[in-house]
């Protein structure tokens, strides 16, 4: 059953980091050069339509951090174990997709293909972390709370 429960927790921690940053692309109406919502769709025009942005991809760094910083917190909140491996898995993830990215489209500048090593995996530990100390704050307080109770 772990099993079933970690896959979709992957699953969803993905579509939240996809979505996060599908949005985040969506928000500045001079980059839309597409008719469709997801950008993906049309992703070669697009990058190519960008190319010279600098801006646009230092946005698109922050944006993917922040999204796999997000979908590695929804990850680690949904398995039961392994909280932090689980959202470094999800920034793994993204680190292929956005190698991918890089080999298959010309488009990048340099800064970006550098930087996508230095985003995905400290921003989904980042993720991780953070569920993780909540976990143990509350374990500390529910301790506390028992060690504390009148007898």
């Amino acid at each position: 059953m772990n099993f079933i429960r970690n896959t979709i927790a992957v699953l969803i921690g993905l579509g939240i980091a996809g979505l996060i940053i599908t949005l985040g692309i969506r928000a500045f109406p001079q980059w839309i050069t597409f008719e469709a919502f997801a950008p993906f769709e049309h992703w070669q025009r697009f990058l190519f339509s960008m190319k010279d942005d600098k801006a646009f991809f230092g946005f698109l760094l922050f944006i993917s951090g922040l999204g796999t910083t997000i979908g590695g917190v929804a990850t680690a909140i949904i398995v039961k174990y392994a909280k932090v491996a689980y959202a470094i898995l999800i920034g793994f993830i993204m680190l292929f997709i956005a190698m991918l990215d890089v080999i298959i489209f010309p488009y990048h500048p340099t800064f970006y293909k550098i930087s996508i090593f230095l985003t995905f995996f400290p921003f989904s530990w980042i993720g991780g972390k953070i569920v993780e100390v909540i976990y143990e704050r509350n374990k500390q307080k529910r301790i506390a709370e028992k060690m504390n109770k009148p007898k």
